[in-house]
């Protein structure tokens, strides 16, 4: 492991319980034959996160039997019913202590963000101070990278399924945007009209 990929880990949040998909939890939903939650693990391990965390919630021991996530720590959010904040505070709590000095952001739900993307993002961390965002068509979108210094700032301001919203915003001056609009598409799964993104 390099010193880079040693310092910036990867972070899923998957602990949606799919509440406008009828209680289907977007983690287990299938992407080209897998669970979605197995596709953005692999996505992050290939732009070159050797270390990965994701947060489980909703239906977690169904997740852990159905997808294939060897040599990921997986973080238990008993409160993922209230919202993305929750799993974003648990993933960096996670995170504390590793030696890693950034967590790159991906979420479940947006299987069109490319490896090459999320490799763009990566490529722009600096040091604990870092903060990165995809943006698409110059609107910033995800993934988001986070240097270890925000880490305490975005916990306290992640609430409901804001997750680092309020706190990137209130931080606007200083995020690196990294065009991704060319190599990935930044829709989410959310209604059963977006199911058809699936492949």
């Amino acid at each position: 492991m390099t010193r880079a990929e040693g310092e910036i880990a990867g972070l899923v949040l998957a602990a949606g319980g799919g509440r406008r998909l009828g209680g289907r939890p977007k983690a287990l939903l299938t992407h080209r034959g897998r669970p979605l939650v197995e596709h953005a693990v692999g996505i992050l391990r290939a732009a070159g996160c050797a270390r990965v965390h994701v947060v489980l919630g909703a239906r977690s021991a169904e997740v852990r039997q159905r997808a294939a996530l060897a040599g990921c720590v997986l973080v238990d959010n008993p409160r993922w019913e209230q919202g993305m904040g929750s799993s974003l505070r648990a993933g960096l709590d996670s995170l504390s202590g590793t030696g890693a000095r950034a967590a790159l952001v991906l979420l479940v739900d947006q299987p069109g963000v490319s490896a090459e993307a999320v490799a763009r993002v990566r490529a722009a961390y600096r040091d604990e101070d870092s903060l990165v965002s995809a943006a698409y068509d110059g609107v910033r979108g995800h993934p988001v990278l986070l240097g270890a210094a925000h880490w305490d700032g975005v916990a306290a301001s992640a609430t409901g399924d804001r997750g680092a919203r309020a706190y990137l915003r209130a931080h606007e001056g200083s995020i690196v945007l990294v065009e991704c609009g060319d190599v990935a598409r930044a829709y989410d799964i959310d209604t059963e009209a977006d199911l058809g993104h699936l492949e």
